[in-house]
């Protein structure tokens, strides 16, 4: 490689690092917004301002609310992922001890998101909770899956119920209820709504050794 274009592609690698930050800026921005007031009040031009970019330097990033809107539930899903898979790693023998972070956790990430966002979502991007659906059912399976079948090796879940069947019941509730039309006529948060299931589930799940953790 020549120095010339080396230094093309240190250049070109800057630039992308630049950008890279720049959208991270602006997906931290807009999801302090979405999820607390909803992203249809929320318009590109109050974003830009907050951030002290032009419109246009926005819409390089993203070509519109909606691509900005998958951006920040993408960031959302990388981060409860990324902590659950800690957890799980951290805790792989420990029942109590995985079962208390992966619930502390769960709440506090739900807890995030409050209902103008659900309204919205019912409303204006439905076809966006699929993508909401599909990789909270992955979340659940791989991480709440483990710790059914880990409950069941000590003892504190029932061994006369397979744990796949468990985490499909677990699964079939949150999809029945912890969408946008079900949490609106219910009228309650992501966070009280899981809440609810998991104390059902687990209230059939445990053991008595396992209900006196």
């Amino acid at each position: 490689m020549t120095d010339k274009s080396s230094k093309n592609s240190r250049s070109a690698d800057a630039g992308r690092r630049q950008s890279d930050a720049g959208s991270q800026r602006i997906v931290e921005v807009a999801r302090a917004h979405f999820f607390s007031h909803g992203f249809r009040s929320v318009t590109m031009d109050d974003l830009a301002a907050e951030l002290g970019i032009s419109k246009k330097t926005l819409y390089a990033h993203f070509p519109g609310k909606i691509a900005l809107l998958e951006a920040v539930l993408a960031d959302k899903f990388a981060g409860v992922s990324a902590t659950l898979e800690k957890i799980t790693r951290e805790h792989p023998h420990d029942f109590p001890a995985a079962l208390h972070e992966l619930l502390a956790n769960t709440q506090r990430e739900l807890d995030e998101i409050k209902p103008p966002f659900v309204r919205d979502m019912r409303q204006k991007a439905p076809h966006v909770f699929k993508i909401v659906e599909r990789r909270r059912a992955e979340l659940i399976e791989r991480h709440f899956g483990k710790l059914f079948v880990e409950g069941q090796r000590t003892g504190m879940v029932r061994k006369d119920i397979p744990a796949k069947l468990m985490i499909e019941i677990l699964l079939t509730m949150v999809q029945g209820i912890m969408n946008p039309p079900k949490m609106q006529e219910l009228e309650m948060t992501p966070k009280e709504g899981f809440a609810g299931i998991i104390k059902i589930v687990l209230e059939g799940a445990l053991t008595r050794k396992g209900q006196k953790l």
